[in-house]
């Protein structure tokens, strides 16, 4: 079994709670991360797009093996901003994105954490508004949006025999989220590393 992402679009505050989008609440002790990127022989750090993160209790009950912390929280990121619409940004293209291309963070607690907002320079915010994420128990190999469980893709299971799926990101026309032909963005786990893969039809 793995667990369905389910969007409910709020304007209640969302701070510490599992969310979609909006802007992620961090811990001291994790600052946020970023791409390094050379420039004409300069290097620069970008942040990365913050995708959601995931408060660990609010799926204990939807995974008795325990194949994920019961408590504090998890958090994804990622170069995502291209198949958001973004054209001109940088796109990591297909297959397995480099470590530098996105992160996957871990809290032990979900209090006292401080809410990173990126914004321009006019002080507009650069992220979409956030969604509460709800969960529901779904079928192992799922499309869609789910935590564990087995790549839709039977070409990344493949490329990664006895890996998981720990996290599944689908295509979203309401977010106008789009990977190439239909693809899915993949976070894998051995329960030792963690890799990001891209596929499509």
């Amino acid at each position: 079994m793995a667990i369905q992402l389910i969007f409910n679009p709020t304007d209640q505050d969302l701070t510490s709670q599992s969310k979609m989008w909006g802007c992620p609440d961090l811990p001291d002790s994790l600052p946020y991360p970023v791409a390094q990127y050379e420039d004409e022989g300069e290097t620069y750090d970008n942040p990365l797009t913050f995708i959601c993160q995931i408060r660990c209790e609010d799926i204990a009950a939807l995974d008795p093996e325990g194949l994920l912390p019961h408590t504090g929280m998890l958090y994804f990121f990622g170069e995502v901003d291209y198949f958001l619409g973004h054209r001109e940004y940088y796109s990591p293209g297909m297959g397995e994105w480099s470590d530098n291309d996105f992160r996957v963070l871990y809290s032990p607690t979900t209090t006292d954490l401080h809410t990173h907002r990126l914004v321009d320079d006019e002080g507009n915010p650069l992220t979409r508004d956030a969604e509460r994420i709800t969960f529901a128990a779904c079928d192992d190999k799922e499309a869609g949006f789910k935590l564990l469980g087995h790549p839709f893709f039977d070409e990344i299971e493949e490329q990664y025999p006895g890996w998981r799926s720990l996290l599944q990101l689908d295509c979203n026309d309401d977010w106008n989220l789009q990977f190439y032909d239909c693809g899915m963005l993949c976070f894998l786990t051995d329960d030792k590393t963690v890799k990001c893969y891209l596929h499509s039809f």
